[in-house]
């Protein structure tokens, strides 16, 4: 059984609640929360204060700022760990963001895969990459080896951290897809194209292509494009039924990462537009009306040469 350890929570959402459960039996664990620093502004700090690990179960959007408020309050042997899949107003994913604020001598990681929180808290089984800067962070897996949560290791933190990222952007395809009852066919495919197009959107951004068929990216991709308590697979079915006033948009819900991050790479850059067909689709899907039927007829037609590619 694993040595007990101090850990400490960010974020009391279904995440972070679920984390909690799966490790409270066998370490000691404390959760912070905004609102605590209405009650006391130096909590955090006195909270992370030498612990084994903090857990950050929140959106990208606050990581740089909480980041930088415990990194001269954990010890050299703190790890910190992520589970966010979304970008911060910079395009920055939570692995950008922890090697901006935490630098090299820091141990850190991300923990991406199919983990419905609602399942694991159930009991069910869940599965999951521990990606890491050193050895201290991936032996972190090893807290796990006593709960449903099974974890493999890995050290290609910029595949694993945009393979998640990325994937939320074409999983409200599915969910539109489904809710426009296009057909089982049209799933599969999608899913394929779009696990197709996230091997070499890895290569571009210096991740291996591996890593988009791991956990992290197919993994996750297929879970969260068929579970019926997926955030991202709904928000596609809301936007293709017309519910479009129910997206959350400023990116700090996880249930909008998706949308946020089809925003911030468009406009910083970081996918090269024209290159990869459906994540464009993908992406003006979620930022703009769009006849979604009548765009993925036109893809599959263009992609199987059935009309001038020009």
């Amino acid at each position: 059984m694993p040595k007990r350890k101090s850990i400490l929570i960010l974020g009391r959402g279904a995440m972070g609640s679920m984390f909690r459960q799966l490790l409270a039996d066998r370490h000691d664990i404390a959760t912070w929360h905004r609102s605590l620093d209405d009650q006391d502004p130096q909590s955090l700090e006195a909270l992370a204060r030498d612990r084994d690990l903090v857990v950050f179960a929140l959106p990208a959007q606050p990581h740089d700022r909480l980041a930088r408020r415990i990194n001269a309050h954990i010890g050299p042997s703190t790890v910190c760990l992520s589970i966010a899949k979304g970008v911060d107003e910079q395009a920055r994913t939570p692995a950008e963001i922890f090697s901006d604020t935490l630098g090299r001598d820091r141990h850190w990681g991300l923990v991406y895969g199919p983990m419905i929180a609602r399942d694991l808290s159930e009991g069910h089984t869940g599965f999951a990459v521990l990606a890491g800067n050193s050895r201290p962070a991936r032996d972190m897996a090893g807290l796990f080896s006593d709960t449903p949560l099974y974890l493999d290791t890995d050290d290609d933190l910029t595949g694993a951290a945009w393979s998640v990222v990325l994937k939320n952007v074409y999983v409200p395809l599915l969910g539109a897809t489904d809710e426009l009852k296009m057909g089982d066919n049209i799933r599969g495919f999608v899913i394929y194209e779009a696990v197709h197009e996230l091997e070499s959107i890895m290569t571009d951004l210096g991740g291996r292509a591996d890593t988009a068929r791991g956990p992290a990216g197919m993994g996750d991709l297929i879970t969260s494009a068929t579970s019926q308590s997926s955030h991202h697979r709904t928000i596609g079915a809301e936007l293709a039924a017309g519910r479009s006033d129910k997206i959350a948009a400023g990116g700090e819900y996880i249930r909008s990462e998706g949308v946020h991050t089809a925003r911030r790479v468009r406009e910083h850059d970081t996918v090269e537009m024209g290159r990869y067909p459906l994540f464009d689709l993908a992406c003006d899907f979620l930022t703009g009306p769009l006849d979604l039927e009548t765009e993925l007829d036109q893809y599959f037609k263009r992609r199987f040469r059935r009309v001038p590619t020009s």
